[in-house]
């Protein structure tokens, strides 16, 4: 009966010994070497084990294939998680099958490349060009009597359009800050006024230009306007004839549009809005206590504030009496 409690108690204490043995072998730290046995190695890499995950209970900490096969990690519990039976999902309602991902019909329409040029020049241009806004009405009755008189015998008629080219070519030579491009470390002023005109067409917005509008009567900016906007309309204007320009003209008033604001062209320093001319009740000449009819269009500059400044305010004045003044002009033009 000794010997047997001897017995054991000799065992107790070398398993004890072992477990004690097995506790203090940690797993190979990252960048150590893994000593394991080929067996092992083998075995883990089908079961996708990470051997510096498993304590190794041979000699020296060796890992053995016992050692893989009792492993139960991250890998183990994924792998089996993928073979576990997959519980089957409820048959969705016909009212789930059938619900688009959207209930609007819609179509998608590819952009162009001018679509995407206009897209990026003016999100650039809002981005980065400093807007600033200055709205005036201006009286149109004694232009528009002029240009019924002019159109009477006119070959080719001549458009509200067409004046307003030619007295803000006018204005643009009073007022040079006005007739000029940012070019970041200086500013460039322009002599003559090339005239930007925003024309529409399938391809998205062109601006043709009338070089040295300044310079041409109105009967010749009004047949050349004619040939750019019919040359616009079928996509055949060369780059000359709309790639530059010093000052942009865009006119809603043909559809009826009241008043609206317009976005730079850069590297142009303005753009003037142009909205239809109305009938309005406006002061009295004689007494501004009684009201008289007028025609009156209202026409908004978008200006560019690192080239164009406060000081240069005197510009929608300008543009208002140049409306007036031009029917006189155009005699001796």
């Amino acid at each position: 009966r000794q010997m047997c409690i001897r017995d054991r108690y000799m065992g107790s204490q070398q398993q004890q010994q072992q477990t004690t043995q097995q506790q203090t072998i940690q797993p190979p730290r990252e960048g150590e070497r893994i000593f394991a046995s080929p067996l092992a190695r083998k075995t883990a890499k089908e079961r996708n084990v990470d051997l510096t995950q498993i304590k190794g209970s041979g000699p020296e900490g060796r890992i053995i294939l016992q050692d893989v096969e009792n492993f139960k990690g991250v890998a183990s519990a994924q792998q089996q998680a993928a073979t576990a039976p997959k519980k089957e999902k409820p048959a969705a309602s016909k009212t789930q099958q059938a619900a688009p991902a959207t209930q609007n019909p819609f179509e998608d329409i590819e952009v162009t490349n001018v679509r995407a040029t206009i897209a990026k020049r003016l999100t650039e241009s809002k981005q980065n060009i400093p807007h600033y806004y200055l709205t005036i009405e201006v009286e149109m009755d004694s232009l528009m009597k002029l240009r019924a008189q002019i159109n009477e015998n006119a070959t080719s008629k001549i458009s509200v359009n067409d004046f307003i080219i030619k007295a803000s070519a006018k204005a643009l030579l009073d007022v040079p800050e006005v007739n000029s491009q940012w070019h970041g470390t200086y500013i460039r002023q322009f002599k003559n006024a090339d005239i930007s005109v925003a024309v529409g067409s399938d391809n998205g917005l062109i601006t043709p230009i009338v070089h040295n509008a300044n310079n041409k009567p109105l009967e010749a900016v009004a047949s050349q306007m004619k040939e750019l906007v019919a040359k616009a309309k079928a996509n055949k204007l060369q780059p000359n004839e709309f790639i530059g320009g010093t000052f942009t003209i865009s006119n809603l008033g043909m559809f009826g549009v009241s008043d609206f604001i317009a976005v730079i062209n850069p590297p142009q320093s303005c753009i003037l809005a142009v909205s239809q001319t109305e009938k309005r009740l406006v002061p009295g000449l004689q007494d501004p206590n009684v009201p008289r009819v007028a025609s009156v269009m209202t026409v908004t500059l978008s200006c560019d504030h690192r080239a164009v400044s406060y000081t240069h305010l005197t510009l929608p004045t300008i543009y208002s009496v140049q409306i007036s003044v031009v029917a006189v002009s155009l005699k001796k033009k």
